[in-house]
């Protein structure tokens, strides 16, 4: 099914996002914990695309198991930055060829002592969402950015940009984590202003794990309340109750969107079946009586 139908047809989505292995040699550890959240049902699982394209076999084989075995509409990332247009029609021939009909249009990180952009390579995400809707009847997702893209000058920029993507035909979007909801609330309230009106999935992000969300904020420029601050403080040292806290401060994120009309959910589960359950359980008859 396509995301967009689902998306029209279902009050509340809830969704989670895996990863393909990086090597062969994990591939079966993956595939099973990727089978474990499927079997969970989900609305919808995404695939993530190693940077370059170094994972798309991987990509492809990991969301073709979960539609086909599972029976879980799947999202397939791409990314462009590294590709050719060649590159990307090959692999949109590849993915509908396994029955994916799903596609997160994604520019991707630059490469590492590379020249950027390349001769004959995309420049941006919204050039890959133009050639993705000219191809064929592919739903089209984007990422979009509550605190603003990195590489942006301002916030106003990076708008500018997420409209091209909406306007190129990319049917909804979905945010970078986010640990404070009146960021994402007024981040909608903008993006509203400037008439893009397309369903917007809010991405959760349980960190289980004190030491790693250091970096990655460091990398995507994050804002850490005062409350999670807190909590990583008093429970990073200890695995057991810092993954209780984090899914126990997820969960609590998501009760507050849903109780305020932001009903696409997308978490970032990183491949840790026990994580997407426990959030399952907890959200129970909120999610539960809305199906």
């Amino acid at each position: 099914m396509k995301i967009r139908d689902l998306m029209k047809q279902k009050e509340i989505t809830l969704s989670f996002e895996v990863f393909p292995p990086k090597t062969a040699d994990k591939y079966a550890s993956v595939e099973k914990a990727v089978t474990e959240i499927a079997r969970l049902s989900p609305d919808f699982m995404s695939v993530t695309y190693g940077a370059g394209g170094g994972t798309s076999r991987h990509t492809v084989d990991i969301a073709s198991a979960i539609h086909r075995d599972c029976g879980v509409p799947t999202l397939a990332h791409l990314t462009c930055v590294s590709s050719t247009r060649e590159n990307i029609r090959q692999m949109l021939d590849t993915l509908k060829a396994n029955g994916i009909d799903n596609i997160l249009a994604l520019r991707g990180d630059i490469p590492k002592d590379s020249d950027f952009p390349m001769p004959h390579h995309y420049h941006y995400a919204s050039e890959l969402i133009q050639d993705i809707r000219s191809y064929g009847d592919f739903c089209i997702g984007a990422a979009c950015y509550p605190e603003g893209h990195v590489e942006s000058a301002n916030k106003k920029e990076d708008l500018l940009h997420l409209k091209e993507k909406v306007d190129q035909g990319c049917d909804f979007l979905t945010t970078q984590m986010f640990f404070d909801n009146n960021i994402l609330y007024n981040f909608l309230y903008r993006i509203r202003e400037i008439g893009i009106t397309v369903p917007v999935c809010a991405g959760i992000m349980p960190v289980t794990n004190g030491r790693q969300i250091a970096r990655i904020c460091q990398l995507s420029g994050t804002y850490l309340p005062a409350r999670f601050k807190a909590v990583v403080d008093r429970f990073g040292d200890n695995p057991a109750a810092m993954k209780q806290a984090g899914i126990a401060y997820a969960t609590d994120q998501i009760i507050d969107l849903i109780a305020n009309g932001v009903n696409n959910i997308h978490v970032y589960s990183m491949n840790k079946p026990e994580v997407a359950a426990k959030i399952m359980e907890n959200l129970g008859a909120i999610y539960e009586s809305q199906l």
